[in-house]
């Protein structure tokens, strides 16, 4: 019998008590979900940063930190981590993601802002380019990053990807480095940012870096906030070289009532609902990575902790 400590957010929990126990059953794992126990006894801990676990040297027996969230900026600094750490990739956050996606590159595609908005009785007969003349570029080429550009890459549109590591990708050209991002930039009508929030992409936009975008770039944020620089944002939105942002993550979340972005013209903003953790897809990743751990093979999303992704 393995124990499972839940160290997430406590109103999730009766949630997870039902659909965790199932999960791993399905596996043959036999387990003790727990939210309170000896921290000797436990082999695993399902976390969130915003929950009760922020020493882990009391776990001795540790063999895995299982992270509830997909993004791990706040737990992989934490030095008295020592085990693998995973972050969530489920289905239904990858599905969430590149519906989200997908939908605000049509929005900007297809001008359907232009056609809501000026209900004025102006016939605007002005058709959009086909998807295969419109590019895309993307910032970011993990799970979700690739799940969304393949969605789009199969509504015809060209789409173009940047990572920190050189990758390969059916019918996409795949960029690198200082050069390759400079590259993208320079090519993508609409960016979507969907990288991780380190050290080295911090600011990644900034006031040089946007102005290499093409005149009326649109730009689409469902990654982290501190990809951003504000300021250049904003500077760029109001010479319009940058025609508009649509920002689902922010350096301040809740987003303040008085930051500039809420009453901004050319800014779009949602809060934070770009793709959720479902506990039910959770639960499926978090069993196989149980059973992984248990039969001594490679967990699934274990974070690199020298890239801190």
């Amino acid at each position: 019998m393995i124990t499972l400590l839940y160290a997430g957010n406590s109103d999730d929990w009766d949630t997870y008590a039902e659909v965790l126990p199932k999960a791993l059953t399905a596996k043959g794992i036999k387990a003790n979900l727990t939210r309170d126990c000896d921290p000797t006894t436990v082999d695993y801990i399902i976390y969130t940063p915003n929950g009760p676990v922020q020493d882990f040297s009391p776990f001795t027996n540790l063999k895995a930190v299982l992270n509830l969230w997909a993004g791990v900026e706040k737990i992989e600094g934490n030095e008295t981590l020592k085990v693998p750490l995973c972050r969530m990739v489920d289905s239904g956050l990858r599905e969430g993601m590149t519906e989200w996606v997908t939908g605000h590159t049509l929005r900007y595609h297809l001008g359907m802002d232009s056609y809501i908005l000026q209900q004025d009785g102006v016939w605007r007969n002005t058709p959009p380019p086909l998807a295969r003349n419109r590019t895309v570029g993307f910032l970011g080429l993990g799970e979700l990053g690739q799940s969304s550009a393949k969605a789009l890459i199969d509504l015809n549109f060209n789409v173009l990807g940047w990572s920190r590591r050189q990758k390969t990708i059916p019918d996409m050209q795949c960029f690198s480095g200082e050069d390759g991002l400079t590259e993208i930039l320079c090519k993508s009508e609409i960016l979507v940012l969907l990288l991780p929030q380190t050290p080295a992409t911090h600011h990644i936009l900034n006031a040089k870096s946007l102005q290499l975008l093409p005149q009326g770039a649109q730009i689409i944020n469902p990654g982290r906030g501190p990809l951003i620089d504000d300021d250049a944002l904003l500077a760029a939105l109001n010479t319009g070289h940058i025609a508009h942002a649509t920002l689902d993550v922010f350096n301040v979340e809740p987003l303040p009532p008085e930051h500039p972005y809420w009453a901004h013209k050319a800014v779009t903003v949602t809060p934070h609902i770009a793709s959720e953790t479902r506990a039910s897809t959770a639960a499926e990743v978090i069993a196989e990575n149980v059973s992984r751990g248990e039969s001594g093979q490679k967990f699934l999303y274990q974070v690199d902790r020298a890239a801190k992704y």
